[in-house]
């Protein structure tokens, strides 16, 4: 039998923020504007570093899910992922969601 499950909308946060209190806001609008998860890219860019950034998010808000968009496993060991993700689910209550991948972006292998 197949499960049914409710239809969810996620944000990208492709742009972090200046401060903590102005990344926490952020999260807050996110959940409070009743989306279902805010997922962070994981790129060299200017941009936050995404499992401190996932951990403020979660943090912030009480039911918003956190996830990456996508961990590039070009750059990442994978016992150490495995470790450091599965204590974002532990810290965040169950509201971690993996996403992995391989790396696209062609600046970041130069």
């Amino acid at each position: 039998m197949i499960k049914k499950r409710p239809f969810r909308f996620g944000v990208t946060a492709i742009e972090g923020a200046s401060s903590r209190e102005e990344w926490r806001a952020k999260a807050r609008r996110i959940e409070d504007a009743g989306y279902a998860t805010l997922v962070i890219p994981d790129h060299f860019t200017c941009q936050l570093s995404p499992i401190p950034a996932l951990l403020s998010a979660a943090d912030a808000t009480s039911v918003l899910r956190v996830g990456s968009f996508v961990f590039d496993n070009d750059f990442r060991y994978p016992t150490v992922l495995a470790k450091d993700v599965a204590t974002l689910d532990l810290l965040t209550g169950g509201r971690f969601e993996l996403g992995i991948g391989a790396g696209w972006y062609r600046e970041e292998y130069l």
